[in-house]
């Protein structure tokens, strides 16, 4: 297969900021639009980038655990953070949270929503991971 170096360089480069990107749009989702879907889909979108620059070997080099691993501890994060307010009494998915203090960056809301949104972020890039490993084999021919 012949490879175009203006595209890996260009994905090289990419990757990393279309990665801070998707983290970027995860954080500020608990208060505003977007959060752990719309960050894991552009996380995906950066997975894409690196399969079309590298092929399934470059997606695989990505993680080093297996894309079912990072679906199910997503998965996990998700619906333990779902119930936990109903060992307090309250209804499923109710924000908990409290103001944090942090020495470089101040203060801090950290809520149940963002846990969850991690959650919800690691499900997305593992089924989109999942999604290259079943499709993207390349066929040897």
């Amino acid at each position: 297969m012949k490879r175009l170096v203006i595209l890996d360089e260009s994905v090289r480069i990419i990757f990393h900021a279309v990665l801070i990107g998707s983290l970027y749009l995860l954080f500020v989702g608990h208060n505003q639009p977007g959060g752990g879907f719309v960050g894991g889909l552009v996380a995906g979108a950066a997975v894409s980038l690196r399969y079309l620059a590298g092929g399934i070997d470059d997606v695989r080099s990505i993680s080093r655990f297996q894309p079912w691993t990072i679906l199910g501890t997503g998965l996990l994060v998700a619906v333990t953070t779902a119930l936990v307010p109903l060992l307090r009494g309250e209804p499923v998915l109710t924000s908990l949270g409290r103001d944090v203090e942090l020495p470089v960056f101040g203060s801090f809301y950290a809520s149940t929503t963002l846990v969850f949104d991690i959650g919800v972020y690691l499900v997305v890039v593992g089924l989109v991971l999942m999604v290259f490993e079943a499709f993207g084999e390349e066929d040897e021919q």
